[in-house]
């Protein structure tokens, strides 16, 4: 069986691909250094604790495993923690994804599949985002996914790493079968946070923002299903084992929830009304942002089967109705 290290493998989205690569025959390995994800979130295959700035540490998970390929899931996604603190997005998500590239690369190790961002981007309110819409990153995180992203095709240019990456928006819900899902502290998505107002782990709900010129008032946002999301990670994976060259892929459904239909599709699956307030529109907000997949469909063959918000939302209901990797 061939092996791929994952790093960022205990976390929300790190978790589910290793489960999607184990079934798919593959032993994942993580690596990940539990600043953002659970020990008990690593149940298909082993783990190897390390920090993407160790490059010591790397070099040793690389020789002992000899992965195939690396898909690289680990960085720090906080958007309003990467306006105040940009140097640790900078150390990290690019210095950090620096070294891991460089490790791979001297292993021997030229397959590697990249959980990128929309936010490199920035700001294009109201259109459907493709490949080819400009990448103008407001903030460190965006921006330094775009770098690691630069970083990717120079070292195709210098040594041969073929690259799979991937940008998208939001992600939801969790595995159908509750083995892993989305816990986050703090929370910021919007889903978990619906719930956990629902369920009264929190007073309720802050809407921010209610005067957009959408049809309830609220922002829309594009939402793909975890296991939809991972699924298309693996198809990546795939992609460069059959040689097909680096490629760059969007994901996600086109259309778009507003936060009510999130909040009232939540009450409808759930039976429980969502405790809310409204409060004024946060900087930077977006009217309505969405992600258009034409490419991976088409080309990938990826098929988002469980993308549907009431899907999304019952899968997540299930996870968190189930217990956490930590009260």
């Amino acid at each position: 069986m061939k092996t791929v290290l994952v790093t960022g493998g205990a976390g929300y989205i790190g978790s589910h691909a290793c489960k999607a690569l184990k079934a798919a025959g593959y032993i994942p390995v993580t690596f990940d250094n539990l600043v953002t994800g659970w020990r008990d979130a690593v149940k298909f295959g082993p783990f190897e604790q390390g920090d993407l700035q160790d490059r010591a540490r790397l070099d040793e998970v690389f020789a002992k495993h000899r992965p195939v390929a690396v898909m690289h899931f680990a960085a720090l996604s906080q958007v309003g923690e990467a306006m105040s603190e940009p140097g640790r997005y900078w150390a990290n998500n690019t210095g950090g994804s620096l070294n891991l590239i460089e490790a791979a690369v001297a292993a021997g190790c030229l397959d590697f599949v990249f959980s990128s961002t929309c936010a490199t981007y920035g700001e294009h309110d109201n259109v459907v985002l493709d490949e080819q819409t400009p990448q103008l990153p407001l903030n460190a995180y965006g921006a330094s996914k775009r770098a690691v992203e630069d970083i990717l095709q120079d070292f195709e240019a210098a040594h041969g790493l073929r690259s799979v990456i991937f940008r998208y928006f939001n992600v939801a819900g969790a595995d159908p079968e509750a083995e892993v899902g989305e816990f986050h502290r703090p929370e910021t998505h919007l889903v978990p946070l619906v719930l956990d107002a629902l369920d009264g782990k929190r007073d309720a709900l802050t809407v921010f923002g209610t005067d957009y010129e959408t049809p309830d008032g609220t922002c829309i946002r594009d939402y793909v299903h975890v296991c939809d999301l991972v699924d298309a990670h693996v198809l990546g994976l795939q992609w460069l084992e059959s040689e097909k060259g680096s490629q760059v892929f969007n994901l996600g459904t086109g259309s778009g929830f507003s936060v009510r239909e999130v909040m009232d599709k939540a009450a409808e699956v759930t039976g429980r009304a969502v405790p809310c307030n409204e409060g004024p529109r946060r900087a930077g907000d977006c009217t309505k942002l969405v992600s258009g997949s034409t490419r991976a469909i088409t080309e990938l063959g990826w098929e988002p089967r469980r993308s549907r918000l009431e899907v999304m939302i019952a899968d997540a209901w299930t996870w968190h109705q189930s217990g956490h990797y930590e009260a």
